[in-house]
């Protein structure tokens, strides 16, 4: 019950907080970043808890769904709030606080896997790139979204409204793929102390997170290469910023959700 109260706490936090940035994005408010920060982080201590909770008593190698997505949700907020301070990346919190938010409430009423003590520094140096990885790249898929809302409007010479809330264009586009560049980096980092630090990232219970991880790690590459060498831009960028954040996304959660939801095995 008590950690149904926290979560519900801060889903309400997070989504006063998106609420005020939706406002401002739509002209009908003042911009209040310290408000905005602020809500955020009283829901983040609201959440935190629960994350560190679950590694109260030693933290599971290959950890279940509700300890994923409660640990992600909290990292992806935690990531957000950080990177704001200096990057104009808060918009993105319309969007990202109230899926962590949500997805705090719904992974609280999922059974959590027995715990054991199998988390080594190497291990830990995996799970820790792993989370910052899908939450930078998670960041970068919301900007992208703000991004492609923006080019939209402007092809349709529509230059009020949320035009008028984000950043110039250029800036836009730089923060995305700065976002990308470090989400790529984090992954890298991730996939090799993987390689070098578990026993088999083809092993049955891995294989699918390894290949997927690695076919997103291929679709941000490509996509900076072909940014950086073809100039890619625009839509395209937003296109494929989506498609290696959904790819990602199945690779973190995709088979834990099969298994633990529809199959109900732990």
């Amino acid at each position: 019950m008590q950690a149904l109260s926290l979560a519900t706490l801060a889903f309400i936090l997070y989504i006063a907080a998106a609420s005020w940035q939706g406002l401002v994005l739509a002209r009908r408010v003042s911009p209040q970043p310290m408000l905005v920060r602020g809500l955020g982080i009283l829901g983040l201590l609201c959440h935190l808890p629960l994350a560190i909770g679950l590694f109260g008593h030693g933290a599971p190698v290959l950890p279940g769904l509700s300890t994923s997505v409660i640990v992600i949700s909290a990292m992806l907020v935690l990531v957000l709030l950080v990177v704001s301070l200096f990057k104009p990346v808060l918009n993105a919190a319309v969007g990202v606080f109230p899926l962590a938010g949500l997805a705090l409430l719904l992974a609280t009423g999922l059974p959590s896997p027995e715990r054991t003590n199998g988390l080594t520094p190497g291990i830990a140096l995996h799970a820790l790139s792993a989370l910052l990885a899908f939450a930078t790249l998670a960041i970068a898929a919301a900007q992208a979204v703000l991004l492609g809302l923006q080019n939209r409007a402007l092809r349709h010479h529509h230059i009020r409204g949320i035009v008028q809330a984000l950043p110039p264009l250029t800036t836009m586009e730089r923060v995305l793929f700065e976002l990308i560049w470090a989400g790529v980096a984090l992954l890298t980092l991730s996939i090799l102390s993987g390689f070098l630090f578990l026993d088999s990232m083809f092993a049955q219970h891995l294989a699918h997170k390894t290949i997927l991880s690695l076919a997103a790690w291929v679709i941000f590459s490509v996509l900076l290469f072909s940014h950086h060498r073809l100039g890619w831009r625009g839509m395209r960028a937003v296109r494929w910023t989506l498609g290696g954040c959904a790819v990602l996304l199945l690779a973190y959660f995709g088979s834990k959700f099969v298994l633990e939801v529809v199959l109900g095995r732990g």
